[in-house]
């Protein structure tokens, strides 16, 4: 299949050859067609396979049939992204794809002066991207207005869960009409995200290209056990020995990523950290200068990190090993795209290892353990083969991990409650992280 043959406009074809694009990837090709017929559609995609251009393409080509009946200044499009970054990366696709269809679109967040984002949406738009918190600041001040949406976007549907979006999304939903078309897309789904669907689609298309757990087998895998204090010494002895000429690294806080850059730096290796307390301008820049190879690594946490998209990335780094297993799919993820080859590297102190067993279970195989490196941990071999072994059951990776050394289940923000990270949920809701 061609995108020639999935009766998109023609402006946009053109811009797809221009982009270099003539092959769609398989979420594209199974929801595009179910898209330009206005089905409701709730896709399960992992971070990588082409999931943007999926409901970018159909948009621009419904408003693009339409766009001399259009009428007032009011978006007739709205998609809703839970980071900045991930919010900037479909309006760059949008511009990308669209530029010869003649519509207009344009990106709200948190973070930054909301007056350059005002000025636009008074020029009028068609396609509007926002997250949730600053759209409906700018609804409460009279800005926008979302009573003239028929495409409804909401992506990365399971993290704006995790963040505490719900409320705000239950608000914007009533200020848009009933008749619409939606679509939701979501790299796990769980639950939640089914009772979500249950309440926005009317009678959807479901897709998933792949299954939520599995890990792409281009992606090799290694693990390092390493004491905690000594993981920032491995991961420099890593970047010098391997020749590895970019990384992206994650961590657990904001203050661990500025760490971890500034040790780098100190130690001769370019590295920015990104996360949720840098400015936007600063997060901006930073991700721009990775991506034009002037820093070397880029440190993140987990929410500040969705939304980056960097072509020949082949290195991540766990600096810190997820306290969700799902998120450690995600994360590895954003090497080994489009086919290419890719590197996952793992590091596990001894504080983390029921972590790994989590991860472990999630993924359904062992990560290959490296032994031979100067910061190796001093564990037992009992300890070792414990570590692994206590993931199996008669089935495999079938028990529950217990609860970690500290005494309590592994950290992170509770369902509806107060975390570790500063608070309850709903603030996250107002940083637009």
């Amino acid at each position: 299949m061609l995108f020639s043959d999935l009766k998109l406009a023609p402006a946009i074809l053109r811009a797809l050859e221009t982009e270099g694009y003539t092959t769609p990837t398989p979420i594209q090709g199974e929801a595009i067609p179910v898209l330009l017929e206005g089905r409701d559609l709730m896709g399960c995609a992992q971070t990588g396979t082409g999931k943007t251009a999926a409901f970018c393409l159909p948009l621009l080509h419904h408003l693009a049939a339409t766009a001399g009946k259009q009428h007032g200044k009011a978006p007739k499009a709205l998609v809703l992204a839970p980071t900045r970054e991930l919010a900037q990366q479909i309006a760059d696709s949008l511009s990308a794809y669209g530029r010869h269809t003649g519509l207009y679109h344009t990106v709200v967040y948190g973070g930054v002066n909301q007056r350059p984002q005002v000025a636009k949406l008074r020029q009028g738009v068609d396609i509007l991207v926002a997250t949730p918190g600053r759209l409906l600041d700018l609804h409460q001040q009279g800005v926008v207005n979302l009573g003239e949406v028929r495409h409804l976007v909401l992506d990365e549907a399971d993290r704006m869960l995790d963040m505490g979006f719900l409320p705000d999304i239950r608000r914007i939903l009533k200020l848009m009409p009933t008749q619409r078309q939606t679509l939701l897309f979501s790299a796990t789904i769980s639950k939640e995200i089914k009772a979500l669907a249950e309440t926005l689609l009317q009678n959807p298309v479901e897709i998933t290209v792949a299954p939520q757990v599995q890990t792409t087998k281009l992606i090799q895998q290694s693990l390092y056990f390493v004491d905690k204090e000594q993981k920032r010494d491995l991961l420099k002895h890593l970047l010098e020995t391997e020749g590895i000429a970019r990384a992206l690294v994650f961590v657990k806080t904001k203050y661990g990523a500025d760490r971890v850059a500034k040790a780098l730096t100190a130690n001769g290796v370019p590295a920015q950290a990104i996360h949720g307390d840098k400015s936007q301008g600063a997060r901006q820049q930073a991700l721009n200068q990775f991506k034009a190879h002037r820093t070397r690594v880029l440190v993140a946490t987990d929410v500040a990190a969705r939304g980056i998209d960097v072509d020949d990335l082949t290195h991540v780094f766990n600096f810190d090993l997820p306290m969700e297993p799902e998120t450690y799919v995600h994360r590895i993820g954003r090497t080994g795209r489009a086919g290419a080859s890719g590197v996952a590297i793992s590091f596990c102190d001894a504080d983390e290892r029921n972590l790994l067993r989590a991860v472990q279970k999630q993924i359904d195989q062992e990560v290959p353990l490296v032994t031979d490196h100067p910061y190796a941990l001093n564990l037992s071999p009992v300890t070792l083969v414990q570590t692994f072994e206590s993931s199996k059951g008669k089935n495999g990776f079938s028990r529950k991990p217990k609860s970690s050394s500290y005494g309590r289940k592994p950290y992170g923000p509770k369902p509806g409650g107060n975390g570790s990270y500063g608070g309850p949920r709903k603030r996250y809701a107002r940083s637009d992280a």
